[in-house]
């Protein structure tokens, strides 16, 4: 190879012609033998050097020093200045008693003035480069126009892994031969770096599907991972799942959410390791453009994940790392395997989000948090339970409690988490009234991780309480764009865009959500919403009789459904549906502000009004929307309402 290369790996470019390396463009300190075995190792990249090979090119016979030294503290210095670690290496790989091999993929670029090839590059040219022009010779460049030759594994001694001949600014095509070597890393030079992407559910190897909840645990926290990155746009793991088991090529995934990049690969748990093999795939052409395995014990999972999200955010990024991610890697948590496995069952049935399922994800974190006291993730996943059981199940004070408890709990293991802050934010605006404190904590979870969608939707409610209807638009917009099939969050975008009196958009909002899940209780509740601002009550009470008959009676439903029959006249209806709330009261939990809502489409304000003041006094999580609920507009001249309103204290 020619003097003139360029060397590309990680974040590291090395400038053969000057014996130089540069980290992200700054000078690194590295020169002598260190740099001397970095240089041959990278001729051999993906192979493996002996001890005795580097020995005889950088050590002669006739000297006399002590080689074994010198190779062990050049090698020690070598990975200093690279940031590598022998135990975990990201570059050089240790085999014991054997030698060293440089294991992460490396770009090489020529500046292509006329040369011979050597034998092994000539070979690997696939047929079609020849057409027209001489085997041995690299075409030459048009006048005034720089041209360069990138290999992916392309030393004259690699031949036979990848080679990736690129013409830039001329009007040659782009040739690419792959021959693919197992075990190899991969990489292929791609003209517009991915900036947007999603992680494609992994396939469970363990040839036990009792083990799925393993490889959609290991998904979801890939996915986390990746999104700490703030220039990628990483779609949330609930539109991911819609393609579990999908037959759907890449280029279709890519158009339905509008990604440029997939993340695919497989999971394979064999006792107390697990083997990741994940793939970057072009979702355009289907190309791929990475891959890589990674096998590890079970205890380092965590450090697993963060691993290959760096590694796939470096393909993908010109290798620039997240500030936040880069922070967070250094205190990684090495977890115990047992309260790993319960963690990802918690969070396998928190995701399922019926009242059963999420009983069963606090037994799930509760168990995880008493194997491993330490686990910052499972008291956050605590936590997002109880907030969400919060609404329509549990009494305010034990959610409250509950959740505020184990998102402390989570923050001080690790300040990093952004779905500890969330809950956080969650519980200072729910119960606690404090709605700075709640807005820097929204603010400080989107700042950890810009694609946490909850946190966008969560913060959309916050702002829809404080009247700022634009901007919590904007934010339930983002949660959407970041999470495209997730009922939950486009169904907050219907409520979002009846805020705003854009009704049309609401209804054909709240069409989609119903096409993807006609049985979707929430999305019928929002429709029924909409009907309700526009004063149509008889398509508003097919929606929420709809909601009622799917949900068996829900609070939410009933209330919706009590004053639709108040507010259209047939009080008989109103007040069957309010005695038969009354009578779920004394079977469990049920909302004194949404029975504050039947009493006030009743018009029997006293009834309306004592219920406010027994949510309000038990801090429910509905009163920071006391000023924003048209349903109370009868109310307002009350002096008793104005109280409750000073008593929450909501800015304008």
């Amino acid at each position: 190879m020619g003097t003139s290369a360029h060397l590309r790996f990680g974040p590291f470019e090395v400038r053969k012609c000057a014996r130089e390396v540069y980290k992200h463009g700054a000078k690194v300190k590295l020169h002598g033998q260190p740099y001397q075995i970095l240089e041959v190792l990278l001729d051999h990249a993906g192979e493996v050097v002996t001890r005795e090979d580097i020995r005889q090119k950088l050590w002669p016979a006739d000297t006399f020093v002590d080689f074994e030294h010198g190779l062990n503290t050049s090698i020690k210095k070598l990975r200093q200045a690279l940031c590598d670690s022998a135990t975990e290496p990201q570059y050089i790989e240790t085999l014991p008693r054997l030698g060293y091999r440089f294991i992460a993929p490396v770009e090489i670029e020529l500046e292509s003035s006329p040369r011979q090839m050597t034998g092994a590059e000539a070979k690997a040219i696939p047929p079609a480069v020849e057409a027209g022009q001489s085997r041995n010779e690299i075409p030459k460049p048009h006048r005034s126009v720089r041209r360069y030759v990138k290999l992916a594994f392309a030393m004259p001694a690699l031949a036979g892994i990848a080679v990736v001949l690129t013409a830039v600014g001329t009007r040659d095509s782009f040739y690419t031969f792959i021959r693919s070597r197992a075990a190899a890393p991969v990489a292929l030079a791609s003209a517009v770096p991915p900036r947007s992407l999603v992680v494609l559910p992994l396939q469970n190897l363990s040839g036990d599907p009792a083990q799925d909840y393993f490889a959609d645990g290991m998904t979801d926290e890939l996915t986390t991972d990746l999104a700490q990155f703030g220039s990628l746009r990483v779609i949330s793991r609930t539109s991911a799942m819609h393609y579990k088991g999908a037959n759907k090529t890449a280029p279709e995934i890519g158009r339905e959410l509008g990604v440029n990049a997939l993340i695919e690969g497989t999971v394979e748990r064999a006792e107390d390791r697990v083997r990741i093999r994940v793939q970057l795939i072009d979702s355009a052409s289907d190309r791929h453009l990475w891959a890589r395995s990674y096998d590890r014990e079970l205890r380092d999972v965590l450090r697993l994940q963060s691993t290959v999200a760096h590694d796939i955010a470096e393909e993908i990024q010109g290798k620039v790392m997240s500030p936040q991610l880069e922070s967070a890697s250094t205190r990684e948590h090495v977890v115990r395997p047992e309260a790993y496995e319960d963690y990802l069952k918690g969070r396998y049935f928190w995701n399922k989000r019926t009242p059963e399922a999420l009983a069963r994800s606090i037994d799930y974190f509760g168990q995880a948090i008493s194997k491993d006291p330490d686990f910052a993730a499972a008291y956050a996943g605590l936590a997002d339970t109880y907030s969400v059981l919060g609404s329509d199940v549990l009494p305010a004070a034990v959610a409250r409690s509950k959740a505020r408890d184990a998102a402390n709990k989570a923050v001080a293991l690790d300040p990093t988490i952004a779905e500890g802050h969330t809950e956080l934010a969650l519980v200072e605006f729910y119960y606690d009234w404090n709605w700075k404190q709640s807005e820097r904590e929204f603010q400080r979870a989107i700042e950890l991780n810009p694609n946490y969608a909850t946190a966008h939707q969560w913060y959309s409610y916050y702002l829809v309480a404080m009247g700022r209807f634009p901007e919590a638009f904007r934010e339930a917009r983002q949660a959407e764009q970041i999470d495209p099939l997730s009922l939950s969050i486009n169904t907050t975008l219907v409520g979002r865009y009846r805020d705003l009196h854009q009704y049309s958009q609401a209804l054909e909002q709240a069409r989609r959500v119903l096409e993807m899940d006609p049985n979707f209780v929430p999305a019928h509740i929002a429709m029924g919403a909409v009907y309700e601002a526009q004063g149509d009550w008889p398509v508003a009470i097919e929606e929420y009789q709809k909601a009622a008959e799917l949900s068996q009676g829900s609070t939410p439903a009933l209330a919706s459904l009590s004053y639709a029959y108040a507010r259209s006249g047939n009080r008989a209806a109103a007040q069957a549906s309010a005695e038969r709330m009354q009578q779920l009261s004394k079977e469990h939990y049920v909302s004194s502000f949404d029975m504050a809502t039947v009493y006030a489409g009743l018009g029997e304000r006293d009834k309306a009004l004592r219920c406010l003041e027994k949510a309000a006094g038990e801090r429910e999580s509905q009163l920071p929307f006391l000023d924003v609920t048209r349903r109370f507009d009868p109310l307002r001249t009350d002096q008793r309402f104005q109280d409750l309103l000073r008593r929450v204290d909501i800015p304008h």
